[in-house]
């Protein structure tokens, strides 16, 4: 991260003027004329007074300074009406601010409404035009660039119709992937994320997470575990104020427990967890409340989508992952998981040269792109690996206890490698091989739950 900076907020605020009736803006108006055109300051004076008493001030934003480096990443949460999207558009340059003054430098690329900066009665192929210009490319750049834009934005044949007629999820499609080819070195987002499938969601996450290496994100969100994911500083804004500015745990934190506070009143505090404790043996763990979650609709249903052997990743030349699927201890293929049982993951693959030490591994990501969890082969065939000759078809298997997850989207990736944990080169990698969605769960917090031997309340 650069000690330069990328964005400077300085003292901004924001008022809007509200009226309670209709005709009381044209009375203000009016009001306001005469008191200018008043021959004394007496009079000027009194129909001054009544034109403010006509209007009610609305402060949007007050004195709100910060500064964003080049290079770092910073989220700014707050509930709604807070401030969060007058402040973005202040920083465009699309809205003025009453006082107060916003900077950036470099080429900013910004999502802000849904469907902000299109034209509706025009095509999404016209739209891709429209907006590359506006961000400063030539016809020529947008030409180069087009097939890829339309390729993120798998909107398929409707990319020559009106925008007007594209749902919500399209028209995010068309827009981030606007945004995501030209050439910007900061990016501000405000919610987008929120719309759209999880092959999207997964797509903008990786080109995101790229982009941070070296851009600059303003990124705003409801979704504090996003913020926590993505960014290096949260500011957390409230009736126009910034309450607290700092690391992502600790604002997010003071934000939720204040939302809690202000739902349910003031909450207990924790004590210290005690670090003396040794740790318990590792024993199967049977879930004391699953008679009741099997009989209800808080039993954890995993849905499970087939393979998806065109989703994106890269390799293949020397080897393809052909198949992946799930199965049960009968071997038979699911299409349905209830969290917490006990799955197999198998991948079936082929070489196509020799690969003397073949590693096989998979990560299943929350919608975030989050890892929750993965595992691979190296480790057990460290000392003898299997040699896989060209030609020849293999198949690695995991079996493990599916956690139990809240509701959601879900991806595996796999991959195929050869060589050491350290030392090894990519064979195959497909991002999104297999989804699956948390239908109903019985965890409401954190990103994956666990069995629960016994719970008890006792008298004492």
């Amino acid at each position: 991260m650069s000690s330069e900076i990328a964005i400077r907020v300085k003292n901004i605020g924001k008022v809007f003027h509200t009226y309670t009736k209709p005709h009381d803006r044209l009375v203000q108006g009016l009001l306001s004329l005469i008191s200018r055109v008043a021959p004394s300051a007496r009079v000027k004076a009194y129909f001054h007074r009544k034109a403010e008493a006509r209007r009610r001030d609305f402060h949007a934003l007050q004195s709100v300074s910060f500064e964003v480096n080049k290079g770092q990443t910073v989220g700014i949460i707050g509930r709604n009406g807070s401030g969060k999207s007058t402040l973005l558009q202040i920083i465009c340059g699309t809205l003025t601010p009453t006082v107060g003054e916003a900077y950036f430098s470099g080429k900013v690329a910004a999502l802000l409404e849904l469907g902000s900066g299109f034209n509706p009665e025009f095509t999404g192929r016209d739209n891709v035009y429209l907006s590359g210009q506006l961000y400063g490319l030539s016809k020529k750049q947008i030409d180069e660039r087009y097939d890829k834009i339309i390729e993120f934005a798998d909107i398929g044949e409707f990319v020559d119709q009106p925008v007007k007629t594209y749902s919500s999820g399209m028209m995010v499609r068309l827009a981030f992937s606007v945004i995501a080819h030209v050439d910007a070195e900061i990016l501000i987002i405000d919610e987008a994320l929120a719309v759209g499938d999880v092959f999207f969601t997964q797509k903008c996450m990786r080109f995101l997470r790229q982009f941070m290496q070296t851009g600059t994100v303003l990124f705003v969100s409801h979704d504090t575990a996003s913020v926590k994911s993505l960014c290096s500083h949260v500011i957390w804004l409230d009736h126009g104020h910034v309450v607290q500015s700092g690391a992502p745990k600790d604002v997010c934190d003071s934000y939720l427990s204040a939302l809690l506070e202000s739902q349910h009143g003031k909450t207990a505090k924790q004590s210290p967890a005690d670090q003396s404790r040794r740790l318990p043996e590792i024993s199967e763990c049977y879930d004391q409340r699953q008679k009741f979650l099997n009989t209800s609709n808080l039993r954890n249903d995993l849905r499970v989508f087939d393979f998806n052997q065109n989703s994106s990743g890269y390799g293949k030349d020397h080897a393809s992952i052909i198949d992946v699927e799930f199965r049960n201890s009968n071997g038979q293929r699911l299409s349905w998981i209830v969290g917490g049982e006990e799955v197999t993951l198998l991948v079936r693959g082929v070489g196509y040269r020799d690969i003397p030490s073949p590693i096989v591994g998979f990560y299943v990501k929350d919608r975030l792109g989050q890892t929750l969890f993965g595992e691979n082969t190296y480790l057990k065939y460290r000392d003898a690996p299997v040699y896989l000759s060209s030609g020849q078809e293999f198949e690695a298997s995991f079996q493990y206890q599916m956690p139990i997850l809240p509701a959601g989207d879900y991806s595996v990736c796999v991959a195929l490698a050869d060589g050491t944990q350290s030392e090894h080169t990519q064979l195959h990698w497909i991002h999104d091989a297999i989804v699956f969605r948390s239908e109903s769960s019985s965890v409401t917090t954190g990103l994956v739950g666990i069995p629960i031997r016994e719970i008890k309340i006792e008298i004492v």
